[in-house]
């Protein structure tokens, strides 16, 4: 019996004008443009020079601004107000003021100093470009520093040593970072959302009735409805590591077996929340605003663009009932460091106690008319 209804929506799936389509166009869509739209890495941060010196050293550290990557030099202008002017037109995203005597003040005092002014409306952007200025006029006081330095003896080593070393991601390609993560969305849309909109969908149409009057038992017309979406989200995961092989060169450093283990059992999981919305949906309109209030709510506090360590303590307890922070943490862990059953024990079982509550739940809570 459960072998017709397998069949049942395997066909109903293909039938449909949408799914299909959406199978291959969103794995697609998500690792080949969004891992470049959500970069935290700041370019092009567009500056301001007020140079009310004009000697060699300040146009020299106008040289080296705008060689920088990340920073554009939009103009001179006369005074630091019409800088400001432009902050404020959203021309320039951060002024920098050269004081009159800067160049005479390194020479005889060794020190001079300058003013930045950052757009702070977006405060990351406005943030790092803070940081990369600073950077930059560290790197010229340094080159200065050593141009004119008399070299009468040789400079005596540091005390201390500082050799930098980024494990797990030594480029800090941020691409490294996310793409992991976004699989694991693809799997809870696909594994989650879709099996929830197609069991209202019925709802709403009425097919749904024809088999409750049917002797087909309930645990038996839930596999079947959940297994060929089980089937779609192993194959869009599928589908993902190879883009992201091709794509970017990026392999997990663990095993594949591993990724699928818990794969197979995130699925489970989804699969079964998404079961329990649609039980207690009437209509496609109140199951997609249920699960896009907690599909929402889940991403923010998932970890997927801000690390649960730096949120509020009451945060992160909350994160503690959300299964996508377990999965996330798996897949970058065996993408990253190469992680093993043992050192994802944890995730392990707190995926499974998930996976049996969010399924228990969904089948107590069907009801079929017999």
């Amino acid at each position: 019996m459960i072998k017709y209804l397998i069949q049942k929506e395997f066909k109903q799936i293909r039938r449909n004008v949408f799914v299909p389509r959406l199978i291959v166009a969103l794995p697609v869509m998500v690792l080949l443009v969004f891992p470049w739209a959500a970069n935290q890495e700041i370019t092009h941060i567009r500056v301001d020079m007020v140079d009310h010196d004009r000697s060699p050293v300040s146009r020299r550290l106008a040289e080296k601004i705008a060689a920088s990557a990340y920073f554009d030099l939009e103009g001179f202008p006369e005074s630091y107000e019409n800088a400001l002017d432009d902050v404020e037109r959203a021309s320039a995203d951060l002024v920098l003021e050269i004081p009159p005597r800067f160049e005479r003040d390194l020479v005889t005092s060794g020190t001079a100093s300058v003013r930045i002014a950052v757009n702070a409306v977006n405060m990351m952007k406005g943030g790092l470009g803070f940081n990369y200025m600073g950077n930059i006029l560290r790197d010229f006081s340094g080159e200065l520093r050593e141009e004119w330095l008399p070299a009468v003896a040789a400079p005596s080593p540091l005390p201390v040593a500082v050799i930098a070393q980024n494990r797990f991601n030594p480029y800090l390609d941020y691409k490294t970072f996310m793409i992991p993560a976004l699989m694991v969305m693809l799997m809870t849309i696909i594994c989650g959302f879709l099996p929830a909109l197609n069991i209202v969908s019925e709802k709403e149409s009425g097919t749904i009735e024809q088999i409750n009057v049917t002797p087909v038992g309930k645990f038996p017309f839930i596999l079947a409805k959940l297994i060929p979406y089980w089937a779609i989200g192993l194959l869009v995961l599928t589908l993902s590591l190879g883009l992201a092989a091709l794509a970017y060169g990026l392999t997990p450093a663990g095993s594949l077996l591993t990724i699928y283990l818990f794969a197979l059992l995130y699925i489970f999981v989804f699969s079964g929340f998404g079961l329990f919305i649609s039980n207690y949906s009437t209509n496609l309109q109140q199951a997609m605003f249920a699960m896009f209030f907690f599909l929402i709510l889940m991403i923010l506090i998932s970890g997927l663009f801000t690390p649960i360590a730096a949120m509020p303590p009451w945060a992160q307890a909350f994160t503690r009932i959300n299964p996508l922070r377990y999965f996330m943490e798996v897949m970058r862990m065996v993408y990253l460091k190469g992680s093993g059953l043992p050192q994802l024990s944890g995730q392990l079982v707190a995926l499974a106690v998930f996976a049996v509550v969010f399924n228990t739940w969904a089948i107590l809570s069907y009801r079929k008319s017999s």
